[in-house]
């Protein structure tokens, strides 16, 4: 059994399962799965949630070959997204190389070699940071709220 030490030296973490009854299987009720490198590689970060959502669902959805038929209302009906999200959204995996589509049908792709990330415009006006700084949009939750953050103490 192989050990390593966990952060905070709280001492060696065993790779034994917690629930060895209750380990998961790729079976006859399903081919889905995500292969390491998908979270290794930087996949994982380089999608944003919807488009995360999106992904996963496809994945599920997929049969051996990675394909559904799910049409978009319904897609966007069990994500709750408007079509013009969605749309942006189902683009995006595209271009990223994730999926494919032939208008009636999805399929979920080989992972490429390494992810596409797209780039992030400079932040330059108060609105700019309002809508996508992290951190301006804590301080306003936190406002919000009626909180303090508790890095300020």
């Amino acid at each position: 059994m192989s050990t390593r030490s966990t952060p905070r030296g709280r001492g060696p973490t065993s790779r034994a399962p917690i629930v060895p009854d209750r380990i998961r299987r790729i079976g006859d009720d399903g081919f889905a799965f995500l292969p390491n490198r998908f979270l290794r590689d930087g996949f994982f970060t380089s999608l944003g949630p919807d488009e995360l959502r999106l992904y996963v669902l496809l994945v599920l959805a997929g049969d051996r070959q990675g394909l559904s038929f799910y049409h978009y209302d319904r897609l966007c009906s069990l994500m709750e997204l408007p079509i013009d999200r969605y749309l942006h959204v189902r683009n995006a995996l595209i271009e990223k190389n994730l999926i494919a589509f032939d208008g009636t049908r999805f399929q979920v792709l080989e992972l490429p070699a390494r992810p596409r990330l797209d780039p992030q415009p400079a932040l330059r006006s108060r609105d700019d940071l309002d809508r996508s700084d992290p951190a301006t949009i804590r301080l306003s939750m936190l406002d919000a709220l009626g909180r303090t953050d508790d890095h300020d103490r």
